[in-house]
């Protein structure tokens, strides 16, 4: 029935039975305005609650900062009352399988094809469809646009789920091998049909992984995630399959390189500097900007700060997108530069023509001596008739003995002019271990400013230890899934295979080349600021009972011996930083 707000009157039809090709009903709702004609439409569907969505939820519950207690991430489908208001009909479908939708769901080959073809056959629909929503409700964007309805003008597939293996793609969701545990984390809003009964058999291949990963006393010391194992599948379904195939599947890469073949539809992606910690969206929306060639694309990367929940930012950018491939209209858009980012530090919008930008410059940072970053690389020993340099060490026990978080710290001097850093980064690491395992996690932080000056004097040999920092972002690789896919492989982003068979076990004591993947980001380090990493192997729940504050900062599966680790750092190895330094724009180039 229509309700009035604001001068305009918005007409609801809530679970709207769509059927589909074979017979599934769907679950939808349609928001619409009250004023005869006919409308496009932006469509939006993901396994998160469409009666969570609506804007009976944001009148009572306005945008809630990241930081704020009622935050909650599902909210996703966008703003309503805006995009009613704007002269378009917003729909929220269920996908099947979960919530009020038939079937099952994994089964949902054309249901984007048909529920858009429906959409665009409705009375008040002008049958051009767009789509809209973040994150989960991006990742289906891909999706429909890959089965090629032709309603569909463009997409917005903002926070983009994994471009590997589907939306919550192994490769793009634990970059490194390395688990984590967010799909457990957001588990609590799940609506999928999950019937569950006594644990019974299960395919031979299946029932194989599943025993050996209640085996595996990495998972057992973790009791939320061994209690899921138990119950052979049977809830929080992404969660198992992490933990009972912790790998890619074979056909992943090439499956994922056809979809970027095959996508033709204008899309506008991106994600922000927060989606680092989670890694899907970030990767996501870096690998299909990168990948796809279709024009007109573009990507936005966004601030640190987590976008407001329920979401509602960027709705003026959506809106000019929408505007000019729906209505017709030229907004501007497509004469901007195709990249938009934000860069931390200076706090300001910058933009450029690819990414990574055309204009980096590669600048390895070498790990030195008393824990220095330094451009300086490592003389080989048989130019200094030196000694070999003992490597740094620091040895972690598990999460079942300590929460202290053991690392190598590394900083530069500080800064003498601002640098900006702004793409993907990649750390060349020699190291050993005492196991046959261990995580390597990477942080990157921006630490100061700091006016010290580093003497013998008294008081003055130190760093100071209560200097600001921000920790900028970070990179995952467990030691065993180290294999690369050279061919695939670039210096500032490796490939791993990630696949069952590339996984192997390290020789003990033996010196391994690791190269691992440090997720993109955009800071300026102002002058007397140093750039700094730190080097650590594990990370702990923030809550008790193996809970976290915040469901898009999961913690991983940590090992669960103890493990020394040495880092080695002379000519022979030199491990390094790779850094993507922006040049400051010439004279003249700014005054055009």
């Amino acid at each position: 029935m229509p309700e009035k707000h604001n001068d305009f009157e918005i007409i609801q039809e809530r679970d709207i039975a769509v059927r589909m090709r074979d017979g599934v009903h769907l679950s939808v709702d349609v928001y619409r305005p009250s004023a005869a004609g006919k409308y496009p439409v932006l469509f939006a569907t993901s396994l998160h609650n469409k009666d969570n969505q609506g804007p009976d939820i944001s009148d009572v519950l306005p945008p809630q900062p990241a930081y704020a207690p009622l935050w909650f991430g599902p909210l996703e489908a966008g703003d309503t009352r805006r995009f009613v208001a704007n002269g378009y009909v917003h729909v929220i479908a269920q996908p099947r399988g979960s919530g009020k939708s038939e079937g099952q769901y994994g089964d949902e080959e054309w249901d984007h094809y048909d529920t858009i073809e429906w959409i665009s056959q409705q009375p008040w629909s002008d049958g051009n469809v767009g789509m809209v929503g973040i994150s989960g409700f991006a990742g289906q964007q891909w999706r429909a646009a890959l089965q090629h309805p032709p309603a569909l003008k463009a997409i917005f597939p903002y926070d983009a789920c994994s471009a590997y293996g589907g939306p919550f793609g192994f490769r793009d969701f634990y970059p490194g091998g390395v688990l984590h545990t967010f799909p457990y984390l957001l588990d609590v809003f799940s609506v999928v049909h999950e019937p569950r009964g006594i644990p019974g058999k299960l395919p031979p291949q299946q029932e194989e992984y599943w025993k050996a990963a209640m085996a595996n006393p990495d998972y057992k010391v973790y009791v939320n995630l061994y209690n899921i194992l138990t119950q052979k599948g049977q809830r929080t379904a992404l969660m198992y399959e992490a933990l009972t195939e912790p790998w890619a599947r074979d056909d992943d890469v090439a499956n994922a390189e056809k979809a970027f073949r095959d996508l033709s539809i204008p899309f506008y992606t991106g994600s922000g500097a927060y989606a680092y910690t989670y890694k899907l969206h970030w990767l996501g929306a870096q690998h299909w900007f990168q990948n796809v060639k279709t024009q007109p694309r573009k990507l936005l990367f966004a601030p640190p700060a987590h976008v407001e929940r329920p979401f509602h930012i960027y709705h003026d950018e959506i809106i000019r997108w929408y505007d000019h491939w729906l209505k017709g209209e030229d907004t501007g858009i497509l004469d901007e530069p195709p990249v938009k980012y934000w860069v931390m530090g200076a706090n300001e919008w910058r933009t450029g023509q690819d990414w990574p930008l055309p204009e980096t410059q590669w600048t390895k940072y070498f790990l030195s001596t008393w824990e220095r970053l330094t451009t300086q690389e490592p003389a080989p020993l048989s130019k200094t008739n030196a000694v070999a340099s003992q490597p740094d060490v620091f040895a972690q026990m598990p999460l079942t003995q300590t929460m202290k978080i053991e690392r190598l710290r590394y900083m530069t001097d500080p800064l003498p002019n601002d640098v900006l850093v702004a793409g993907p980064i990649s750390l060349t690491l020699y190291a050993s271990i005492d196991e046959t395992d261990t995580n390597w996690i990477v942080v990157l932080k921006d630490v100061g400013p700091d006016v010290s000056v580093r003497t013998a004097r008294e008081g003055e040999r130190f760093v100071p230890d209560n200097l600001p920092e921000r920790e900028l972002t970070r990179g995952w690789l467990k030691a065993s899934y180290r294999a690369l896919d050279e061919e695939r492989s670039k210096p500032w982003e490796p490939f791993y295979k990630l696949t069952r068979d590339s996984i192997e076990a390290v020789e003990p004591g033996e010196i391994v080349k690791y190269e691992i993947q440090i997720l993109a980001t955009a800071n300026e380090f102002k002058a007397g600021h140093r750039i700094c990493l730190d080097i650590t192997s594990m990370d702990s729940p923030t809550g008790t009972g193996a809970m976290s504050h915040v469901e898009y900062i999961p913690y991983h599966v940590g090992i669960s011996k103890s493990v020394t680790h040495k880092v080695y750092r002379d000519a022979e190895h030199p491990s390094h930083l790779l850094l993507p330094i922006i040049p400051k724009p010439s004279k003249e180039t700014v005054g055009r």
